[in-house]
């Protein structure tokens, strides 16, 4: 049955689709994806039509043949630089009666051949079949370029039509050869056909594998080698290249002067004495130069000097690190034991801390301090575990890993190493680089530490290996337990005036092109800065506000000629906007139900609001605000507590079974999660139940037990910075927790009022109103 439709048309180069067949290639042409576009608002079929000659860029109706095969679109992919890929599938053949080459898209009338698949096949057609079977058995033994069994699992041998067009589409055929089995529409003749066009490829087959065996055989592999050798040479020779036993020799010298242990010596020697055998045109030639060239530039055993000055030491660290005692102290220990005993082995600290405090630039004073060499390797997003240890000699462009690489540009075997955001390393399908580091960071294994690529043991003992992190949750325990882990706290307010004003500043007027003369920043804008613009545990912020500042004060200098610009805190406002900041939570009307909680994040300490409504129901828990588990428990826990000790707070003990009880923690987009929310958690639900008001200055942390009693918290320094940034005037925290104020400076604490709570009733006596 034959029809006539229009479709679009979309004219192929060297390529011809067949019915039932599926296959994919790529439009470029304008005219083509005009085509694709026009299918795709229709039914998806458009009519593939070979060109003749494939170099005509827009062909005419006499470029194109005459018939094609109706296709469907199966899939669109749209690829870089305009050009768009497509998988067919071929439907029917098709004779083009009538073509539109002018228009946005080749169209065509045509006349479609719907063969009929029912008819009953003779003793030709199934002889003919037969024929074609076996020659496409002999075909694929003879054609290296198909995969083995290819044909035997994509060709349909259900009828004859089938048969040729499923076959056709994977043999190797000339393009009028294919266009000729399209043309044939008489299933028997194109079986037919399609015999002739196997036998004559089968037997130019036989001849080219004939002809490719008998050159093989005729090639001496050893005359061969010789000769292209002794050519080679006299080629090196004109160009006044250096010779093979030039090389050698070169590297033999290198190895002799060069400091080696013993076993690296011996391994050097082999390889050069594999060298020595092999041809200078095989690619393992460059492979074991490359591998010579690293053990010569290892410090194998090239130190830098132990000459170290304490004192000078802690003067460099004081001038460009303000604060951070705790981690400078363990430096200093470690300069002091390294004084004593020079074999001791390297300590691996690992500096964790919100981001902006200092982790990173810290690292870099240490090597100052230490008069050392500083190299970084950064681990956040690194997946691949060939980036510690390298990878095998074995893969094509093989090298050594990261660690081994920066010790190679450290040229010394005892460098501040950094190991820059450890907590991020991540791991998938390419191993799992913190496993990689376990051997790095041991220093009971770092003396032996084996590349891939090197397969020598390397002595990382001496590195002084520093580490930083965010936070250590994200990092794997046996990794954790070979670090010393040093926690670097948010800073102070005062902490942050002194960076500003010592590091920040000066930095700033460098970076922009200005100098001390006609830029300058009062105190007053500094501490203004801090309190009304950042709300951060670090100073990173903090810089970008000053960076911006300046950059405003550039454009007044060069646009208005102005010779100096200073800043202060009535005109602050005009560089930096207005403030971004304010603290007027503590002038907010107390309330029912809502009390300021403190808790700890990996970007420092925040205050957080919980909120609870009451309602009559029956005894229906809601938690909101994208709380954790740990959080969940802590309301079912404070809702126990009311419960148990509901007598003494005169609370009605049915209001389990009676009420509804929703606590809110609003930002609902931040998730929250810690063990320090039960005390708030009880006084909001408290203050709800009895109708008593929360004070709105306090603030408070810690965690319950079903007792009451109120157990200790971490984090504390974070949380009561955060509780002075919002203005909070009095803070309640676990008694437990009072030996921690120690560590933190009485500047930063001096405008809070803090109560220390063993139980829970001593949380509700200073938070609750009475009626």
């Amino acid at each position: 049955m034959n029809e006539k439709t229009k479709l679009p048309v979309i004219a192929l180069r060297k390529l011809i689709i067949f019915p039932r067949t599926v296959s994919h290639f790529d439009c470029g042409r304008s005219k083509s994806i005009a085509a694709i576009e026009e299918a795709e608002i229709k039914d998806s079929k458009v009519l593939l039509v070979a060109q003749k000659d494939d170099e005509v860029e827009n062909p005419k109706e006499d470029d194109l043949y005459t018939y094609g095969t109706v296709s469907v679109i199966k899939q669109i992919l749209k690829l870089p630089g305009g050009v768009v890929r497509i998988l067919v599938e071929g439907i029917n053949r098709a004779k083009i009666e009538n073509v539109d080459t002018e228009g946005k898209f080749i169209s065509a009338e045509i006349e479609n051949f719907i063969e009929n698949e029912d008819l009953e096949e003779n003793d030709e057609t199934i002889a003919a079949k037969r024929l074609i079977i076996e020659d496409l058995e002999l075909y694929s033994e003879l054609d290296s370029r198909l995969v083995p069994g290819l044909l035997q699992s994509v060709v349909d041998q259900s009828t004859p039509s089938s048969l040729v067009d499923t076959s056709a589409a994977y043999i190797n055929l000339e393009l009028e050869d294919a266009q000729k089995i399209l043309e044939t529409l008489n299933p028997y003749e194109r079986m037919l056909l399609f015999h002739g066009i196997l036998q004559r490829e089968i037997e130019l087959l036989s001849i080219e594998k004939n002809i490719d065996k008998k050159v093989k055989s005729n090639m001496n592999k050893i005359q061969r080698d010789y000769y292209l050798k002794e050519q080679l040479k006299v080629i090196h020779e004109e160009l006044g290249d250096e010779s093979e036993e030039d090389t050698i020799s070169g590297y033999k010298e290198k190895v002799k002067e060069k400091n080696l242990p013993d076993y690296v010596r011996e391994k050097a020697e082999k390889e050069i004495s594999k060298l020595s055998k092999i041809n200078s045109a095989s690619p393992e030639y460059t492979v074991i130069l490359n591998y010579l060239d690293w053990i010569l530039d290892l410090p194998w055993l090239e130190s830098s000097s132990e000459e170290i000055d304490l004192n000078k030491a802690r003067e460099i660290l004081n001038n460009e690190h303000y604060g951070l005692k705790s981690v400078k102290e363990r430096i200093l220990e470690f300069i002091a034991v390294r004084k004593l005993s020079p074999d001791t082995k390297g300590p691996i600290l690992c500096l964790v801390g919100p981001p902006g405090v200092g982790k990173t630039s810290i690292a870099a004073s240490v090597a100052n301090a230490l008069d050392k060499k500083f190299v970084r390797m950064s681990l956040g997003g690194v997946t691949d575990e060939a980036e510690i240890r390298g990878h095998r000699r074995t893969y094509v462009g093989a090298l050594p890993g990261r660690v081994i690489s920066l010790m190679k540009k450290a040229k010394e075997n005892n460098p501040v190493f950094l190991f820059d955001e450890i907590d991020k390393v991540g791991n998938n399908y390419r191993g799992d680089p913190a496993s990689g580091l376990l051997e790095v960071l041991d220093p009971e294994q770092n003396s032996t530490f084996t590349d891939h690529y090197m397969e020598l043991q390397f002595d990382l003992s001496k590195v002084f290996f520093i580490a930083t992190a965010n936070t250590t949750t994200s990092i794997p325990g046996p990794l954790l337990d070979r670090m010393e882990v040093i926690r670097l706290s948010g800073y102070t307010p005062n902490e942050k005036f002194n960076i500003a004003k010592k590091h920040l500043l000066p930095k700033q007027i460098k970076e922009n092109g200005l100098k001390p003369s006609n830029f300058r920043i009062t105190d007053g804008a500094l501490k203004l800065i801090i309190d009304n613009y950042t709300r951060e545990a670090g100073v990173r912020g903090l810089e970008k506000e000053i960076s911006k500042a300046a950059r405003r004060a550039a454009i007044e200098i060069v646009e208005n000629s102005k010779d100096k610009v200073s800043i202060n805190v009535r005109n602050l406002s005009e560089y930096l906007g207005e403030k971004k900041f304010t603290f007027d939570k503590v002038d907010e009307a107390d309330k029912i139900g809502t009390v300021t909680g403190l808790a700890w994040t990996q970007v420092g300490g925040v205050t957080l609001e919980v909120e609870t409504a009451i309602m009559e129901g029956t005894g229906k828990l809601t938690l909101t605000g994208q709380l954790g588990d740990v959080m969940k428990e802590s309301a079912i826990a404070a809702i126990s507590y009311i419960a148990s000790n509901a007598d003494y707070y005169k609370v009605n003990p049915d209001f389990r079974n009676k009420c509804d009880i929703h606590i809110h923690v609003p930002e609902g987009a931040v998730p929250k999660d810690g063990p320090s929310a039960g005390v708030t958690m009880t006084t909001s639900v408290l203050s709800a139940l009895t109708k008593r008001k929360v004070y709105s200055d306090l603030a408070m942390t810690g965690e319950i037990t079903l007792r009451g009693r109120v157990m200790a918290i971490g984090g504390l320094k974070e949380k009561l910075l955060a509780a002075e940034r919002m203005g909070i005037k009095r803070v309640v925290i676990p008694f437990d927790n009072k030996r921690d104020l120690k560590e933190i400076e009485d500047s930063a604490i001096e405008n809070l009022e803090i109560y220390y709570a063993k139980d829970i009733k001593d949380v509700i006596k200073l938070a609750l109103k009475e009626k």
